[in-house]
């Protein structure tokens, strides 16, 4: 808990049971259904996390929170309890009533989003519609102007396929779903570039004249965006009616309780919920 600790010009309410949150300067208390064990998974308490999540849902949509911090969550053991969980980005839009909310990444000098999250390679390409990207980049284009304060934002959109679908080619969604989305935001006064393909979208000369890449898949984006930032990475979930951070990384169970995890991306979420609440 010594970054809860550090001196911030914000007051930090840590949301969970109080006997994991020794030295927290305010715990708001939400007990475990059975006491824990570090790095030992229990699906006992798995109604406990989204009980910790409510809360800070609750206080943010009642204007009681300014913003949220979230640390990784453990899926698997919430859907081992019988619990359908996709993940935070997924939970968060559902309890707060949010049509569409868009997952982006901040760090190494990039800011990434992506066109859908959480779903396995083969769901990808069904997922993406014109209509669907269109109002993703709606999201991350009055996202990136209210919250980071970027007047005309700039954004450059991946293709799908390699190459992006190599006229055809390797595939005809760039042509038929992502470039009819990129005309129909651009008719909307959106700055948005592509689709570009996604081997050379990350190099320096493209990315000097933009502001936020959009990938198509979880694994196409975020990749480079880690490689250049882990460990200081922060997760802004866009579309929500307040501001909510996390952390770049998973729960790590094998450094639990060890005093040697690294809390900087923790520290790095943090910092940037206080600024962007700041702005909003």
């Amino acid at each position: 808990m010594r970054v809860a600790r550090e001196a911030r010009n914000a007051e930090l309410v840590v949301i969970g049971d109080r006997t994991l949150l020794a030295g927290a300067p305010r715990v708001e208390h939400v007990p475990l259904a059975r006491p824990a064990t570090p790095g030992r998974l229990d699906a006992a308490n798995a109604r406990y996390v989204l009980a910790v999540l409510d809360r800070a849902i609750s206080g943010c949509l009642q204007g009681e929170f300014a913003a949220m911090v979230t640390a990784p969550v453990q899926k698997s053991v919430i859907n081992d309890a019988g619990i359908a969980f996709t993940g935070h980005t997924e939970y968060l839009a559902e309890r707060a009533a949010t049509e569409h909310v868009v997952m982006m990444l901040v760090g190494g000098g990039l800011r990434v989003a992506l066109a859908t999250t959480h779903l396995p390679l083969s769901d990808v390409p069904r997922a993406i519609t014109a209509d669907a990207l269109l109002k993703t980049l709606r999201v991350l284009d009055r996202d990136l102007r209210q919250r980071f304060r970027l007047p005309q934002p700039r954004i450059l959109v991946a293709g799908l396929n390699p190459h992006s679908g190599e006229s055809g080619h390797l595939g005809r969604e760039d042509i038929e779903v992502v470039r009819p989305a990129i005309a129909a935001a651009r008719a909307a006064g959106i700055d948005a570039s592509g689709p570009i393909p996604a081997d050379t979208l990350f190099v320096p000369e493209r990315l000097k004249n933009a502001d936020a890449v959009l990938a198509m898949y979880h694994d196409q984006g975020l990749p480079v965006l880690k490689y250049a930032s882990f460990g200081r990475g922060v997760n802004v979930t866009l579309g929500l009616p307040f501001v909510r951070t996390s952390v770049d990384h998973g729960t790590a169970l094998d450094l639990a309780g060890t005093g040697r995890a690294d809390p900087g991306s923790l520290r790095e979420a943090l910092e940037l919920a206080i600024e962007l609440a700041s702005t909003a």
